[in-house]
């Protein structure tokens, strides 16, 4: 049995580290890095089983260069709807790898605590039961490791988390205090539920770690990059310069236009992702808390 992450940033040494306790575990990215099992691309992708660590943004274009098809079974670890399609990530990646060897990896999971070793849930999600149960064996003891079927609640949850943290930052960035970013949250996960039951998702799944866990834990936490763009926003910069000045992906930023164009089309009820995608466009934060108070 051979497995490789495919991408080193942040998340992709944590996977790397974490699955690295019980097994051996290839790594690689665009950049060589100085990792344990660092090995060229091409190698990567003869292993049988891959780990997709890679932005959002960049799926379809990477796939569309690197990717052949050999059987390869997948989990998917990014999260996010893909700017100007609109479409997720599952629906992506079905057009190179049969849903049967599609998997995908939801929950609240800060890399930096992974790398640490410290306790940990996450959600393994596919249609194929056994491709979930298989990958969930491949995680260390300090990671308690759940399977489920719902692709597209766990994809659903793992994107609106990064926007609703975005606005839990403007929220504490403006001084709104507690009572406001509990509400904040809290009618963040009823507007994220409502978007997911749209598509087909499973109620179950936003009340778990996939929803409510990873929307509390990305919403509440400077380790959060979505949670600091809101924290900026709320200063007065302006998105670009938010972005440079991050020097890492922030999915929300783009997941934000994604779930607009969405809403826009099929006239779906979002007020807090509006507001968001209005405020990264420049809007004035304070104008939208008002507007939120007056919907």
């Amino acid at each position: 049995m051979s497995i490789a992450v495919i991408g080193a940033g942040k998340w992709g040494e944590a996977l790397h580290f974490a699955i690295s306790h019980k097994l051996t575990c290839k790594i690689t990215s665009r950049t060589p890095k100085p990792l344990n099992h660092f090995v060229s691309l091409q190698e990567a992708l003869a292993c049988e089983y891959l780990i997709f660590a890679l932005p959002a943004q960049i799926v379809r274009g990477w796939l569309q260069e690197h990717f052949v098809f050999k059987r390869q079974k997948i989990l998917v670890a990014a999260k996010g709807i893909e700017q100007g399609s609109g479409h997720f990530l599952n629906e992506i990646f079905a057009q190179y790898v049969p849903e049967e060897n599609l998997s995908f990896l939801s929950g609240p999971s800060f890399a930096s605590e992974v790398m640490k070793g410290l306790p940990t849930a996450v959600v393994v999600n596919a249609k194929n039961e056994m491709l979930s149960k298989k990958f969930a064996t491949f995680f260390p003891s300090f990671m308690k490791v759940y399977t489920s079927t719902d692709v597209i609640g766990a994809e659903v949850c793992g994107a609106y988390k990064n926007v609703l943290a975005i606005a839990s930052g403007i929220c504490d960035g403006l001084g709104l205090g507690n009572n406001a970013r509990a509400s904040l949250i809290a009618r963040g996960l009823v507007e994220m539920h409502r978007f997911g039951k749209y598509f087909g998702a499973m109620d179950e799944t936003f009340l778990g770690l996939s929803g409510a866990g990873d929307l509390f834990l990305t919403a509440s936490s400077t380790l959060s990059r979505n949670y600091r763009v809101g924290l900026l926003l709320a200063e007065g910069k302006k998105t670009d310069e938010i972005l440079q000045s991050l020097g890492e992906v922030a999915e929300g930023v783009f997941t934000s236009k994604a779930i607009f164009d969405i809403t826009q089309k099929h006239n779906l009820y979002t007020p807090i992702a509006h507001e968001i995608s209005l405020i990264l466009e420049g809007k004035d934060p304070r104008l939208s808390v008002r507007d939120l108070l007056a919907d």
